[in-house]
Formats: C-alpha cells, sequence, structure tokens
C-alpha cells in the first residue's frame, strides 16, 4: 500500500492545474477576498476529490471509454471555459467583476474544476487496481488540491493589478493551454 507521502506527491501532481486555474482565475478576479480563494479552493479540492473516487468504482467498466476520451473531454471543457474568459476580457473596460458568485459563477467555476480533474478519474483506476484506502488517497487528493488552488487564487490575486486588463486574457490563456498539453499528453503516449 502507498505512503501518505506517496499519495502526497500523487495529490500535488494532480493539483497543478487547478492551481495555475485559481491563479489567472485570482488574477482576472482582482477584487476577490480570502472567503472567495477559500471557495475556489474548495470547489477544485472536491471535484479532484471525487473524480478518483469515480475512476475507481466505475473505472471497469468504463475504462476503454475513459481511456479513449478522457483528454477531447478535458481539453473542450478548459477550450471552452478559456476562450469565453479571453473574449470577455478583450469586451471590458474596467476591471472584471468576481466571476465566481451567484449561480452562473459557480457552474463556471464548477465546469473549470471539473475540467481540471478529469485527469484523476484515470489514477482512480490505477488506485482501484492497487492496495490503497480510496477514501485516504481522496482526503489527501482533495486537501492538497484545496489548498494549492486556494493559494493560486491569492497570488493570482495580487498579480492581477500588476496585469490590469490583461488578466482575463492570461487566464484564458492558461486554461486553453492546460487543456491542450493534456491533448498533447494523451496523443503523444
Amino acid at each position: 500500500m502507498p505512503g501518505i507521502l506517496t499519495l502526497g506527491a500523487l495529490g500535488a501532481s494532480l493539483s497543478v492545474d487547478a492551481f495555475a486555474a485559481a491563479l489567472g482565475k485570482g488574477a482576472s478576479e482582482q477584487k476577490s477576498r480570502w472567503w472567495d480563494a477559500m471557495r475556489v479552493g474548495a470547489v477544485f479540492g472536491f471535484f479532484e476529490a471525487l473524480t478518483p473516487a469515480i475512476g475507481y468504482f466505475l473505472g471497469f467498466l468504463l475504462n476503454d471509454w475513459i481511456a479513449d476520451y478522457d483528454h477531447w473531454v478535458a481539453f473542450g471543457l478548459l477550450f471552452a471555459v478559456g476562450a469565453y474568459m479571453i473574449r470577455e476580457a478583450l469586451g471590458q473596460v474596467d476591471a472584471p467583476a468576481l466571476e465566481t458568485t451567484g449561480a452562473l459563477g459557480f457552474w463556471r467555476l464548477a465546469v473549470t474544476a471539473i475540467a481540471t480533474s478529469i485527469d484523476a478519474a484515470a489514477v482512480g483506476i490505477s488506485l482501484a487496481l492497487m492496495d490503497v484506502n480510496l477514501w485516504v488517497a481522496c482526503l489527501v487528493i482533495g486537501g492538497i488540491t484545496t489548498v494549492l488552488a486556494t493559494t493560486g487564487m491569492l497570488l493570482g490575486r495580487h498579480v492581477g493589478p500588476y496585469l490590469g486588463r490583461y488578466a482575463g486574457i492570461l487566464g484564458g490563456v492558461v486554461l486553453v493551454v492546460i487543456g491542450g498539453s493534456i491533448l498533447y499528453q494523451h496523443l503523444s503516449a
């Protein structure tokens, strides 16, 4: 059974894309506060913890489908959200309003969190083949992602004023690049 350090390294590697997305989101939302960063971190952490469990339980049934299409789904979702952020930033004159508030803002955040955590479903499949306590693994992965995404949001908030209206463009580009990276890694393997 893998130790806590191995699970910690796994959690850190899975949360890199959530950190980058939260960094871009924090840079584009200059009016965010500590509570907003915690909420963003919690949403990213929740989905990053949930998807390995889904992969664990459904992996054997959906192994071929997940392996064949997860990178396309992640790319499509990240590209769509990133393109929307870029378009919105190009059309703005003033600093962007906080997008994580309200029902629509929550669903945008959730779609981004789901897109950055799809790769964790494949990890869940491999966890099913190993002697791993799924609940501990999910808590470690989700906890690390929550901390890193919250940190990314807070760091991005401080970088945002220096970037001005280009912060939204940067956030969108980061999401598109993450999606392209996921697609490239799967297609080149």
